[in-house]
């Protein structure tokens, strides 16, 4: 026998010569470490949230063609934080790190992610909160973990609870964060981290709370669809086809962001710069098409609400494409999941117009369903949360949408780091 082998057989007989602590629990010390991690994130997103609606509505005044010198000034501004005080990366970065750096999120650049999110984010840009949440929320936990000297699964773990306890927290829903946290690592396994759901779900159940506590806010639907009422099974058809049409704008999301990227990148340019080009591209579209400054978080009842025209509902669902994907492209931070659902609120409008007769409920959320699903990868927790976010009841036809978004989505994801290995040595082939 290996000398390696025999110490662990003597660990495991040591153990098992200890004294047998009687619980007739599930619970256990861990579950403190979790909620501890859940108060803590909810402390955290509540804070950057209050700081959030203060920054929006101080540089909110700025209107008319002003948004343009404001959005270009704070392109420049988040540009020189991440210049000077250090990248934070993006959600290509954290997925990496969670598959393949043991779990590990290094939390030293979040003042950098904080400051020039809070920036992007308040003055106009079409990317939301969401993403700066969970990197800062997230390394919280793998700073917590690193202190308690855990390793492996048990790192890794803390890690995701901690994102899930800031996906949490902005969106409302527990189950469909701590679903997300896993959900978004990989698109081909989203159980290969199936030990991490309990903590995810234990650290967002404590978060939300907090978080709602602090900023005021209580349990429903943020946006207000029109009533549905199932009719009859031909609507899963419809959510099948809705889903087709999300599918197709997800597509084009993805190759427009894959062509500004090109364009950005052509000419290596300082961050600040990219950042300023950015914000001067983002004001001329806010300029001409105000609705589609901010992330969509307000501006998806708005949109709902009016009464847009044919016309001005596609230049809309085009022009806040580009601004996501320039968004993207150019250095300024955010997440993309509620602009997202804007363009699929956006779409479903659309269709609405050509065919006035199918229910308008059903069709924004499952247009919204297909768009994200086919960009994250993610139609389980999508599926939840536009439950949650919408208040639509029959969560059945979103997941026919969702599935439909993910099953159709392409070969190569959007965020490059869900990829595996052999995926990502056949890409970077095909790149040279």
């Amino acid at each position: 026998m290996k000398l390696k082998q025999k110490r662990k057989l003597i660990t495991y007989l040591n153990i098992l010569d200890q004294p047998i602590r009687f619980n007739p629990f599930v619970f256990s010390r861990m579950f403190l470490l979790w909620a501890f991690l859940g108060l803590l994130g909810g402390i955290i997103a509540g804070l950057y949230w209050l700081g959030l609606e203060y920054l929006t509505h101080l540089l909110g005044v700025f209107q008319g063609w002003l948004v343009i010198p404001l959005m270009a000034i704070c392109g420049l501004a988040a540009g020189l934080i991440i210049h000077f005080i250090g990248d934070p990366g993006e959600i290509h970065l954290i997925v990496n790190n969670i598959r393949f750096n043991k779990g590990k999120l290094d939390p030293k650049n979040n003042p950098s992610m904080i400051l020039s999110s809070l920036l992007c984010v308040a003055s106009g840009g079409s990317l939301g909160p969401e993403a700066p949440l969970v990197q800062v929320t997230g390394s919280t936990g793998s700073y917590i973990g690193k202190l308690l000297r855990l390793k492996g699964e048990e790192l890794r773990s803390l890690s995701i609870a901690g994102m899930a306890s800031g996906f949490t927290a902005l969106f409302g829903a527990p189950l469909g964060g701590s679903l997300f946290s896993l959900e978004i690592l990989h698109h081909k396994h989203a159980v290969q981290y199936y030990k991490a759901i309990i903590p995810a779900l234990v650290s967002s159940c404590f978060s939300y709370v907090v978080f709602a506590f602090i900023i005021q806010t209580g349990l429903g639907a943020i946006w207000d669809l029109p009533e549905y009422q199932y009719s009859n099974v031909f609507d899963f058809g419809y959510a099948i086809l809705f889903g087709l049409v999300g599918v197709l704008v997800a597509w084009f999301f993805i190759y427009a962001t894959k062509f500004l990227k090109k364009l950005f990148e052509f000419y290596p340019l300082p961050i600040y710069i990219k950042t300023l080009i950015g914000g001067v591209i983002l004001g001329l579209i806010a300029f001409y098409f105000p609705i589609t400054r901010y992330f969509g978080h307000h501006q998806i009842n708005h949109l709902i609400q009016e009464d847009f025209a044919l016309a001005p509902l596609l230049a809309i669902l085009i022009f806040k494409i580009i601004a996501i994907s320039v968004t993207v492209t150019s250095g300024w931070r955010g997440g993309f999941i509620i602009p997202l659902f804007f363009t699929g609120a956006a779409v479903g409008l659309i269709i609405h117009h050509f065919f006035p007769g199918l229910n308008l409920g059903l069709t924004i959320v499952c247009c919204m369903a297909a768009i994200n699903s086919c960009v994250t990868r993610t139609p389980m927790s999508t599926t939840i949360l536009l439950t949650t976010l919408t208040g639509f009841d029959y969560l059945t036809l979103i997941l026919f949408a969702s599935l439909t978004g993910y099953f159709l989505a392409p070969r190569i994801p959007f965020i490059s780091s869900q990829m595996d290995k052999s995926e990502l040595k056949i890409n970077k082939i095909q790149n040279r």
